[in-house]
């Protein structure tokens, strides 16, 4: 099994770009902050899931990283609600995408407290 396998990665790979192609749209002053951060937040997740899943023989590394990719899957739901307080993504939008980061979030969750259903393991 690869990283891309995972249903995590699969779903936070298809958020990142579901928000890529909504900031497309994102007027040009925000160009250098809520643009460039919500693209980054949300590529982080699968950035992270790839390195913890290549340190999964070591669980306080597999589960460092996957909190880091929750923390960046948090971030990305905060930069959603600044796009959806400034009115540039609608409210349909902001609950489609919010409603998948949540989704990530539980997978993510779950990677975490089970370690061990995805190799990690002391050897």
């Amino acid at each position: 099994m690869k990283v891309q396998d995972l249903l995590a990665y699969k779903k936070g790979f298809n958020l990142a770009m579901e928000i890529y192609n909504i900031s497309k749209s994102l007027p040009k002053e925000e160009t250098y902050s809520l643009t460039d951060q919500v693209r980054r937040s949300s590529r982080s997740v699968c950035s992270n899931l790839s390195e913890a899943y290549r340190k999964r023989r070591y669980p306080k590394h597999f589960i460092s990283k996957l909190t880091d990719a929750d923390a960046e899957n948090g971030e990305t739901q905060t930069w959603l609600e600044f796009a959806l307080a400034c009115e540039y993504i609608s409210t349909n939008q902001f609950d489609e995408l919010y409603k998948a980061s949540i989704e990530i979030a539980k997978l993510l969750n779950y990677m975490i407290l089970n370690p061990e259903k995805f190799g990690s393991s002391e050897q």
